[in-house]
């Protein structure tokens, strides 16, 4: 409960810089802030807004930037409701002249609003009891007619007590058609889980109030006038965690720059205009001991009360960090419980700024202190950074040695890279487990040119070790099978299985997916997925999650080739159940989401496959595994394409050619490059498509082998474009072969369909109709739909021509599959219209009579059919809608409007 205020007086003299209640009231600070003509319309917002009008209190708490005036000025403009508005300052810390502001602005709502109840007893020699005033200015409330809101922002400036009790009264009394919305900067000392709990308490943090990658996009592009990617704003959205502030200071920066992507990835709490303003609007503001408690603790990626204590030397550190929260000092909870916590990225990189300006000469010791809590909390990994930091080399290579294996199961490369590059090349070289631990860093990140000087190393340092020869051989083994070398491969593999020890099975993974890559290079496909399946069961017997995640990763993508889009699923679903088992967000989850997502786009499941491919992407970088993230990217730019985002498209591609040339790999360039010239070939830019067949090399007599496959065909996709069509054929031809002797009938369907495409294009109409029937009866079981309508209008005229041909029931192609192939292509044609067309009118006649009920006789009888007519329509009826029942048929009759 408040305070008795009763019992206690109040002072009329002025807060210290405040104004006395004789002074003159400074009317703008009861303006209704006005909208800005760049403002971003946050109608989500708003409407939580509008939801919480039904309670007394409405509380918007976030640090400053992040937009609670503006977004209470749209909220204003929008509601139907009268409002008063008090912006705050520390005068008002005064209650007398905190009160005077608000009867001010409620009697722009009512005419002689409390001056009689409440300003003339504030202004008299005796002012009555704060409590009577109060229930004056509640009995004034009451009298005004109809809702109403009261806005107090910038509240994070009162401090007074007396100030936050008559508050408390107020909200305690407020009559119905009253409501209180407050903006502050910390969550304000009310009785807000009292209000939460009778349910007059909405409340908006900083999770709810940050920018939307949608929002951010509309601000930065349009509002701020700057010309970003998507993924330049998708970076800088991360990278400001929504702050609404830190995007438009960052799009400040940008002016006048030409290499705005430089800038982005360097954007930190370091920027001049971050600094200024965290400085004057946040640090300067706090008193000195949760100043020091700030810079000291901001060396922690995550900090808890026991941890800080250990590096700051106190032992309030849990308490300050709940004080911390509740002040939205721009801390954020990692935890249900409250006990672990990180800062805002920008904040943290500017307290280490201010830190290191400031106290260079202390980071050495902080570091230390954190180093030493987090080995004696078996924290190895943890350790091992602030070690670094430390300036303990040794001691660092001694837990790198440690920890290095673990690390590198998880997935986490990019942690591993950079505690290696942290150690100088002497401490490494001198070290042969180092070397090893480099060379799997190399090996799993595709660098393969990089690996054998380490392996030389760790053989030098090895002294006969059966256990780390085995380990040298097993990576050589599978470089070997990586390089397309199967026969170097085997034989290593075989070598390293001989030494491999009863201690080291992790080994046992790695040999089983090298004969996986050197059956792969050879095009063996089921012998590679066998060999892959075996990889991925050894590496869950031994909780090698991340090789266990690539194994699955490759055997999808193979039955994918396989054309098992249904098998390839249900070894994604397992690995993403292995995801959640181990932890969600561990970046050895990316493989997972990478292979879903390019099955659901397949699936033509597009926004699903997105928010797979995203978080692959995501998490693959944070993993460090080039490969993937640039796999997801690849798949990502056809998604975009088929969303008819061509713009987006080409960002992803050209990020991927990026990574590839980044990563120096011929193999992952030639690949990209042949995605590049598919999209074009599509669209028909003939010129474009030609450019990059005479920098390929390619030819339609080329020695064909699988790592290449997919650029071959791109070549005769291209060939057809181009109208080389005897060259397409003879290429066709020789791929359908070689795929069909691998047992590839994924390859197989879309050979058969680029035959289709070839054969129309020539004019050989029987030809396209029958390549075409060839690959969807083979793709329907599958549920193939991307690898069709991905060629766009020409086969949408196929497809119809297919339709309009088809009488035979006998035909292996479903009707439906080319109607539901139809409707994705051509989304304004209705699904009923290739049925119309393909049945006859007699069909029609039969299937609506049985719809309505009527028997076989019934049908017969009204339309002077014998019984075994009807029995023949409707068995042809069943077939074109496949279905197998008359209620079935019924069903998906009125589904598609026939009925």
């Amino acid at each position: 409960m408040h305070r008795n205020l009763s019992e206690e007086p109040y002072s009329t003299a002025s807060h210290p810089g405040g104004a006395t209640l004789g002074d003159p009231l400074l009317t703008t600070k009861l303006y209704v802030p006005p909208v800005q003509p760049n403002l971003v319309s946050r109608s989500r917002l708003a409407e939580r807004v509008n939801e919480g009008m039904g309670g007394r209190l409405t509380l918007i708490s976030a640090p400053a930037g992040f937009g609670k005036t503006t977004l209470l000025g749209e909220w204003a403009l929008q509601s139907p409701l009268p409002m008063a508005w008090v912006w705050l300052d520390e005068g008002d810390n005064d209650l007398g002249r905190f009160l005077t502001y608000v009867v001010s602005a409620l009697g722009g709502l009512h005419d002689d609003f409390g001056v009689a109840g409440v300003l003339d007893p504030l202004q008299s020699p005796q002012p009555p009891r704060v409590e009577a005033i109060l229930t004056a200015l509640v009995n004034e409330i009451v009298a005004i007619p109809g809702d109403f809101a009261l806005v107090l922002d910038d509240y994070h400036t009162i401090e007074s007590r007396t100030v936050h009790d008559a508050v408390s009264f107020l909200l305690e009394s407020l009559p119905p058609q009253a409501h209180l919305l407050i903006a502050s900067r910390t969550d304000p000392p009310l009785p807000l889980a009292r209000l939460l709990a009778r349910g007059h308490l909405t409340k908006l943090s900083s999770q709810d109030l940050r920018f939307t990658p949608e929002e951010a996009s509309t601000f930065l592009n349009e509002a701020m006038g700057v010309n970003l990617s998507h993924g330049d704003i998708a970076t800088l959205e991360q990278r400001t965690e929504g702050w609404i502030t830190g995007l438009q200071l960052a799009a400040l920066s940008m002016r006048g720059r030409e290499d705005l992507q430089g800038f982005i990835a360097a954007f930190a709490g370091s920027n001049r205009y971050v600094l200024d303003y965290l400085a004057e609007e946040v640090l300067r503001k706090l008193d000195e001991q949760v100043q020091r408690f700030l810079l000291e603790s901001s060396i922690l990626g995550r900090l808890c009360g026991p941890l800080s204590d250990a590096v700051t030397g106190r032992d309030d550190g849990q308490a300050m960090l709940e004080k911390l929260e509740r002040e939205n000092l721009f801390v954020v909870p990692l935890d249900d419980e409250r006990r672990w916590f990180r800062y805002h990225h920008l904040f943290s990189q500017f307290l280490q700024k201010e830190l290191r300006r400031a106290e260079p000469e202390s980071l050495p010791d902080l570091h230390r202190r954190a180093c030493d809590w987090f080995e004696r909390e078996g924290l190895a990994a943890e350790a091992v950074s602030h070690a670094l930091a430390a300036g303990y080399p040794e001691r660092a290579a001694d837990l790198v040695e440690r920890v290095a294996r673990t690390t590198l199961r998880r997935g986490e490369l990019s942690t591993l890279r950079r505690w290696l590059e942290e150690l100088s090349e002497d401490l490494v070289w001198s070290r042969p487990r180092l070397c090893l631990f480099y060379a799997w860093y190399y090996l799993a990140t595709g660098r393969l040119q990089a690996i054998e000087p380490y392996l030389r190393g760790a053989e030098r340092g090895a002294q006969g070790s059966r256990e780390m020869l085995g380990e040298v051989t097993t990576i050589r083994a599978a470089v070997a099978g990586l390089r397309g070398e199967p026969a170097l491969a085997m034989d290593l593999a075989r070598s390293a299985a001989e030494q491999l020890t009863e201690d080291n099975q992790f080994l046992g993974c790695i040999i089983a997916a090298s004969r996986g890559f050197a059956y792969r290079s050879r095009g063996e496909v089921d012998a590679a997925s066998e060999a892959f399946a075996e990889a991925a069961a050894l590496s869950r017997s031994v909780g090698a999650t991340y090789v266990a995640l690539l194994a699955d990763k490759y055997l999808a993508e193979l039955r994918m080739v396989q054309g098992r889009l249904r098998a390839a699923a249900e070894v994604c679903r397992r690995a993403l159940e292995l995801v959640a088992e181990r932890g969600k967000r561990l970046p050895a989850s990316s493989a997972a989401h990478v292979g879903m997502g390019k099955l659901l786009r397949e699936w033509n499941e597009l926004d699903a496959a997105s928010a797979h491919l995203r978080e692959g992407i995501e998490l693959g970088e944070r993993g460090g595994n080039v490969e993937i993230v640039l796999d997801g990217h690849l798949t990502l730019s056809r998604v975009r394409e088929a969303l008819g985002d061509h713009r987006g498209a080409v960002e992803e591609l050209e990020t991927a050619r990026r990574l590839a040339e980044r990563q120096d790999s011929g193999m992952w360039v030639s690949g990209v490059r042949a995605w590049q010239a598919t999209m074009w070939a599509r669209q028909g830019d003939r010129w474009a498509a030609a450019r990059w067949l005479a920098e390929s090399g390619l030819s339609a007599d080329d020695d064909l082998e699988y790592p290449r496959e997919f650029e071959h065909l791109t070549l005769a996709r291209v060939l057809v474009t181009l109208g080389e069509h005897a060259d397409a054929a003879r290429l066709l031809g020789r791929l359908m072969g070689a795929a069909e002797a691998g047992g590839r009938e994924g390859r197989v369907v879309e050979i058969l369909v680029l035959e289709a495409l070839l054969f129309s294009a020539r004019g050989d109409e029987p030809g396209a109709m029958a390549a075409l029937g060839r690959a969807l009866a083979r793709a329907e079981p599958e549920g193939y739909i991307r690898t069709f309508v991905d060629e766009g209008a020409s086969m949408a005229a196929m497809l119809r021509r297919l339709l309009r041909g088809q009488r035979d029931p006998g035909l292996e192609v479903s009707p439906g599959y080319v109607s539901e192939l139809l409707v994705v292509l051509v989304p304004s044609t209705k699904s009923s219209w290739s049925f119309v067309e393909l049945m006859s009118e007699r069909e029609l006649e039969v299937l609506r009579l049985a719809a309505s009920g009527a028997s076989n006789r019934e049908i017969a009888a009204n339309l002077f059919l014998s019984l075994d007519t009807v029995k023949s329509h409707l068995k042809h009826v069943y077939h074109k809608l496949g279905v197998h029942s008359r209620a079935q048929a019924t069903a998906r009759a009125r589904e598609l409007d026939l009925i």
